[in-house]
């Protein structure tokens, strides 16, 4: 029998959970008040409060020197990944939006960690398909558009280094994953989590933080 163990998050329980996490620094403040007071329709787009601490965390965790980013919006992802990368770390993000990254790149140069930045704007896919060749990415983090995760997927897993970790959100996408007639991003979504499943390449957990966030370890 399946049950969840898990409590209803309330804007009580969620306010508790962020407060018993690392806060969110001047910086990453001034990108979430930003996203939400110019770009209120489009704010859901940036990374959950308690994602960012996350990201820094497993950057640590592996001690990362070399992260791709599939999708950066405003740029905290972007922001919380590169303030834990060492000095001579580097940060590659990809996006199409000069006007989101635009916000993202001004409060990045005021965190002291644009150097650690390289912002492509073009096409993903493109961008990923010009990489080195080699196993040489220590994290790379998918946030972008949904049709298109297994192409990012295989761009990135054949470029990760043994032990490197590739992150996937929203792979629950607002639950609507449990749906077999799902269609749209939702459908896209559930047919992904099966690649992800089935692929010997890696070994990998769904699990329920913000809207679904799929950790995938390369394998030798």
């Amino acid at each position: 029998m399946t049950e969840t163990k898990n409590p209803t998050l309330t804007p009580e329980l969620y306010a508790y959970v962020l407060s018993q996490n690392p806060p969110l620094d001047a910086a990453q403040q001034e990108l979430v008040e930003i996203t939400h007071s110019t770009y209120a329709g489009s704010a859901g787009l940036q990374t959950a409060q308690e994602q960012g601490p996350l990201l820094a965390f497993l950057v640590r965790l592996i001690g990362a020197r070399r992260i791709v980013e599939v999708g950066t919006f405003t740029g905290l992802s972007t922001l919380s990944m590169a303030q834990a990368l060492p000095e001579d770390g580097k940060l590659i993000t990809c996006d199409i939006s000069e006007e989101w990254t635009g916000v993202g790149r001004r409060v990045w140069a005021k965190a002291g960690v644009a150097d650690r930045i390289e912002l492509r704007i073009a096409p993903a896919i493109q961008t990923l398909r010009a990489l080195p060749e080699e196993r040489w990415i220590d994290l790379s983090f998918i946030d972008a558009d949904k049709a298109n995760y297994p192409l990012y997927w295989e761009e990135l897993v054949r470029r990760t280094r043994p032990g490197g970790l590739i992150v996937l959100d929203n792979t629950l996408f607002q639950g609507q994953v449990v749906d077999p007639d799902a269609t749209g991003s939702a459908g896209a979504i559930r047919d992904f989590n099966e690649v992800v499943r089935t692929d010997k390449r890696v070994e990998a957990v769904l699990l329920t933080v913000a809207d679904g966030l799929t950790l995938a370890r390369r394998l030798d």
